[in-house]
């Protein structure tokens, strides 16, 4: 029998819905439940793969080539297991899907209507989860328009199953005021109202603070919430936020979630290992989305699970601005550099000249999907003398167009999910350093999302293969196109066109990340 746990969110959005279902989920499978999850996000997009890292932060892909929110990549971290195209569901897949059969006489003259014509398009997929306990995340926050009528579906669901078969959580944020010196319970108290006129009764609420409260607070938000005391949840800031699932475990949540579900649990195994210490090295991000810290998540994450303390974010565009000598003082002061992926134009000079500072003054360097294309930009302006060097992406009239768009990209118009996407397999060459990096493996797969490539066929000149002489770029790994390249004589100058961030677990970094970490020299 499916059971199904639905979180909601209140007051305002990002107050950690998808951290906490993560780690919720982790809490449960460490104690022999075989869990799921799903994302639901109510925006119209039919996926994330348009929306501005800006305002939205990262696109996840997923080994299916799902383009998906950030709250995957929690998923995936905190669980351990690749998620699909099956763990999120948007309005705008729901939406499409309900016009397209409804123009096909799906629906054989009817009126197709939000109730019960989307409502039961919701509940199926909803329905068709395969966990013994399914983890559902509502995004956005209780009162959005958008999110209506999902709530509506989820409520009709818990009606049709039997009882003990749901269990509703609502996540919600309660401020503290320096100016009275007290918490304050009224925005949770009206959110649980929202989410009441909406058929929905809490049977947790989750109080995300800045700091811990204190008894009055967790009576006060118990009494207006309609919730036992013990069913009020402190979840408060934390600086390492894999500590949640320990957290949660002490706080005996999953004791209480296993009562309300009528769940058989078995914690005396419970074995969740995160790090704990980490190396003080100074890693510089070198970047183009500011408007949020999520904009690199899986990046930032990739090198905090790998033992590190997270990068240091430096504007490309600041780096544009300044000359040659300016660039190399300010990243002087780094240990290591990585330069990621990205589309468009802005910044792209800067994250040049920080390539080039790395290269002439062997500071190691990563550059992932557009920081390797721009490694190749950089080497032939800059040691093959192609002063003129570009990608067409930047410059179509480039007369040295050493990277350009896939031959298959070039009669695509329509620009959601149509990149090179999900999990492709590629040959790694021995002898190189990122054969060793891959502990000596020569064929893998690794998820991508990209429409430029480097190219080969117009620029040869450029590259070598492994155990060839010259000052060139060893290309590392190829599939029908190149996926990474090297420098020999460097301490860590490795390119990769692929996303390796996607594929990090707690536990289980990345091995390029790993890598690129241990190369880095002890701090001054």
């Amino acid at each position: 029998m499916k059971k199904f746990i639905v979180v909601t969110g209140g007051v305002l959005s990002g107050v950690g819905k998808g951290i906490f279902c993560a780690s919720l989920a982790r809490l449960l499978k460490e104690c022999g439940v075989k869990v799921n999850v799903l994302k639901i996000d109510p925006y119209l997009n039919v996926d994330a793969g348009t929306m501005n890292p800006n305002q939205h932060g990262e696109v996840f892909v997923t080994e299916d080539g799902y383009e998906a929110d950030l709250d995957l990549g929690h998923y995936e971290r905190f669980l351990g297991e690749d998620m699909s195209r099956r763990n999120n569901i948007t309005a705008g897949q729901i939406y499409s899907t309900i016009v397209k059969r409804e123009r096909d006489g799906g629906y054989l003259g009817s009126t197709v209507q939000i109730v019960p014509h989307v409502t039961d398009e919701i509940k199926h997929r909803i329905e068709s989860l395969e966990g013994e306990v399914n983890v559902i995340e509502i995004g956005g926050t209780v009162g959005d328009i958008e999110s209506e009528v999902f709530l509506e579906s989820v409520r009709q669901l818990a009606l049709e199953k039997p009882f003990g078969d749901f269990m509703f959580i609502h996540v919600t944020y309660v401020p503290y005021l320096k100016t009275s010196n007290e918490f304050k319970t009224k925005p949770t108290q009206q959110s649980v109202q929202l989410l009441r006129r909406a058929g929905l009764n809490p049977d947790m609420i989750v109080v995300r603070t800045e700091t811990p409260v204190n008894p009055e607070t967790i009576k006060k938000v118990a009494l207006f919430g309609g919730v036992p005391q013990d069913m009020v949840i402190n979840l408060p800031d934390v600086p390492n936020v894999y500590s949640i699932v320990e957290l949660l475990k002490n706080l005996d949540v999953h004791r209480k979630v296993a009562r309300k579900l009528n769940l058989i649990i078995d914690d005396t195994k419970f074995s969740w290992d995160y790090p704990k210490e980490f190396k003080q090295y100074r890693i510089a991000l070198i970047a183009k989305y500011l408007g949020t810290d999520d904009a690199y998540k899986s990046i930032i994450e990739s090198i905090f699970l790998s033992g590190c303390i997270k990068p240091t974010v430096i504007d490309a565009q600041n780096l544009e601005s300044m000359n040659y000598e300016q660039v190399c003082d300010v990243l002087s002061r780094f240990d290591g550099l990585i330069v990621p992926g990205g589309f468009g134009k802005r910044g792209i000079e800067g994250k040049i000249k920080a390539i080039q500072y790395a290269r002439e003054h062997g500071k190691p360097i990563l550059g992932i999907c557009l920081g390797m294309q721009l490694m190749v930009v950089e080497f032939a302006r800059n040691v093959m003398g192609y002063r003129q060097a570009n990608s067409t992406e930047f410059d179509p009239d480039t007369p040295y167009p050493v990277i350009t768009l896939m031959e298959e990209q070039k009669k695509i118009l329509q620009l959601g999910g149509t990149m090179r996407l999900g999990a492709q397999p590629m040959r790694i060459f021995s002898g190189t350093k990122l054969w060793q990096i891959y502990g000596g493996i020569e064929e893998t797969t690794e998820r991508h999302r990209h429409r430029y490539e480097v190219n080969y066929d117009q620029f040869p000149e450029l590259f070598k293969m492994p155990g060839e002489k010259g000052y060139k770029l060893t290309i590392s790994a190829k599939s029908n196109f190149i996926e990474a390249i090297e420098l020999e004589d460097h301490p860590f100058f490795i390119g990769i066109q692929y996303h390796p961030e996607l594929k990090t677990k707690v536990g289980r970094p990345h091995p390029l990340f790993k890598a690129f970490v241990d190369t880095l020299s002890r701090p001054t």
